[in-house]
Parts: structure tokens; sequence; C-alpha cells
């Protein structure tokens, strides 16, 4: 039996990878074990270890690390302390290996620790392009890492011009896609007006959706997040805005939301601050267009054929389907785009991160895989 390490620092990852932790979990060839950290443990932006406990997940480490400030040094620092509580929550689970997703900083520092303890660090969501410094704490976490999953065919090759050994890099599609393909729909939305604030959306009009986070690198985000409320509020469209996450930025973003909540008497928007997975899926399959900076755009949206105003840098270069329009932070150019998307309707839907199985063929590579602790660069 080989002890497994699956890392979790967020509400969306836990339940976009739950048909992963299931398999691990009820496979006898594993012993799962689970460590919680970042926003994962965070009230406000849904706690997950209540529902993995009702899940019968019951091996859990939590690792409380993110410190105050809501600006690049406060997350340089979370950083460094994340690094010292993985190594010691590490050193008493003592894994064979370790699972880590995407480009976090919370996520560096797993796979920091891990590495250097000699633990077998596998990466699910490595190779993809995308902007900020995200991508290249991505690119950092493929270095540390020996076994790699990666999300489309391109991404893949990226990983192998990156010099990663080609027996343990592999494409396998998107868990995200994966899970939104087994969520069932809900006969009744009506818990979108159960929380948050603002107006009560009516489900049966059109509506959008708006989720944009921080960008980390050299963007004003209050100035970006200015723009978008103004264009949405100068729409005669009702929409649903999600609270932005937690990166360095965070604190300036919910600031101009509180502070657009307070001095409009009357506007069109709801804001929420989160909903568990299943619920948001449904919402998105309703909506009539996405508008931010959310990796929901380019992935999910992809394979519902949602119309999606991608906005800024923060996911530059990402491979996206036909379903994204690009543009920059000028309010008439955002206010162009969205009416324009929402007038076309629903695309086609796209598989470019779509594929059968993607949980069961990463849980029968892990069986047989057994890299070398000492990576080295494959030309």
């Amino acid at each position: 039996m080989r002890k497994i390490c699956f890392v979790v620092t967020s509400r969306a990852q836990y339940a976009r990878n739950k048909l992963l932790l299931r398999l691990l979990k009820n496979d006898p060839d594993f012993d799962l074990k689970i460590v919680l950290s970042g926003s994962a443990l965070l009230s406000k932006y849904g706690e997950v270890a209540e529902d993995l406990r009702k899940e019968g997940f019951d091996s859990i480490d939590e690792l409380y690390v993110n410190l105050e400030g809501g600006n690049n040094i406060s997350m340089a620092r979370t950083t460094g302390l994340s690094i010292l509580e993985f190594t010691n929550a590490f050193q008493r689970i003592k894994p064979e290996m370790v699972i880590v997703i995407g480009d976090r900083f919370e996520v560096l520092a797993a796979a920091t620790a891990a590495a250097y303890m000699n633990i077998i660090v596998i990466h699910i969501e490595g190779g993809d392009a995308s902007g900020t410094i995200d991508e290249s704490v991505r690119h950092a976490i493929t270095k540390l890492s020996h076994i790699h999953f990666a999300t489309n065919e391109m991404s893949k090759n990226r990983l192998l011009r990156m010099g990663e050994n080609p027996e343990y890099t592999h494409n396998v599609g998107s868990l995200d896609i994966e899970f939104l393909d087994y969520v069932q729909d809900l006969p009744d939305l009506s818990f979108v007006n159960e929380v948050g604030v603002g107006i009560k959306i009516d489900i049966n009009q059109p509506f959008i959706v708006v989720m944009q986070h921080p960008v980390t690198t050299g963007e004003d985000n209050l100035i970006n997040i200015q723009a978008t409320l103004k264009a949405v509020h100068g729409l005669c469209v009702q929409a649903v805005w999600f609270w932005p996450n937690a990166d360095a930025g965070e604190f300036v973003m919910s600031r101009a939301l509180r502070i657009f909540r307070e001095s409009h008497k009357s506007y069109n928007i709801r804001f929420i601050t989160n909903l568990p997975t299943e619920e948001f899926i449904n919402l998105l399959r309703k909506t009539s267009c996405l508008v931010g900076n959310s990796s929901a755009g380019i992935k999910e949206c992809s394979f519902l054929g949602l119309p999606v105003v991608n906005i800024g840098s923060r996911q530059h270069n990402r491979l996206a389907a036909n379903n994204v329009v690009n543009t920059n932070y000028d309010v008439e150019n955002i206010k162009e785009a969205i009416l324009s998307q929402m007038k076309h309707g629903r695309y086609p839907p796209s598989h470019i991160y779509a594929q059968a199985d993607t949980s069961k063929k990463i849980v029968e590579i892990l069986k047989k895989a057994r890299p070398p602790i000492q990576k080295i660069f494959f030309d």
C-alpha cells in the first residue's frame, strides 16, 4: 500500500477533485491522507473540512498559514510560513507521494517542502500558460515535480519542452471538466437569493456572472475592478458578482465592492462570497455570460459553450475555445463585449480540456509509476 498525501487549498479545488479523491480513498493500493491549507480553511471562502468528513474522509491535517495583508508581501510571507508547516505535516504523515494542483503559492510551498524531503511530487494541471505570477509559480512547481498530469496536449508538449521525463508526463484531460459533466441539474436555483446581498435575481430572465480576481504583477486592481463595476452597473442586465479570491490585491478589490454597495441606492447586482461548487456549476449552466478573469471561463465554460468576456491579463495565453472574447479594462469595450456575447448566445461545446475517465486514468498511472527521486533534464 502506497501512502499518498493530497493537498487541498480551496473549496473549488476540493469539489473539482472529489471524484479522484473518492477513487484514491476506496482503492486498497493507496493509503490516502489529506492536508488542508490556504482559503480551504477560511470561513469566508467556504471551509471544506466538514464537507470532507461528511464524505467519509477522516485522515485530515489542517494547516492555518494565511497571513493578513492582502498584498504581495503577505503572499510571500505566507509562502515561507507554508513551507515550514507543510514540512512539519509531511514529517508526521511520512507519505511516499504528494499530489498538488495548479499554481497557488500554497501549492508551491507544499511542492518545495516535499521535494526537499525526497517525496515524490505529483503535479496536476502543469504546463498551462496564463498570466501574472501564477504562471511562474506553475512552472516552478513543474520543475519540483516527478509525475505530471496535464489537462491538454499543448500543455503536455510544453512540459516536455521544459525537460520533463516523457515516461511520467501524461495528458489525461481536466478534472474540472470531468466533475462538471458529473454534476446533475438542480431543478431549483433559488439558492442564489439565499446568500449574499443585493438585488433578488430572477433566474427566468437573462443574467450574467462576474468573477474578477486580483492581478498580482504590475496592474492597478482598484482601477480594474472599478472599470468592470461601472460597465456592469451601466448595463440593464442582472448580475451575480462573486467575491475576489485570496491573492495579493484582494483587500483593495473587496473594499471597492463594499464602497460601491454603500454608495449606490439601487443597482442590478447580487454580491456573493462563494457557493458550493455543485450550485455554482448549475448557475453557470443557466447564465447568459461569464465576465471577468476566472479560469472557469477558460475551462468549464468551454465545455458548456457559455459565452465569456475575459478581461485583462490574468488568463493571458491560456488555451481557450471560441467562446472566449478578450478585452481590456476600457468601460465601453467591456460593455460592448458583454452585449455582443449575450446576443450571440451559446457556442458549440469544446472538448479541448475534456477526456473520459480522467480520475481513473490518474489512479491507474499512479499504481504503476516508480519515478526516480533524483530528476534529470530530458533534452
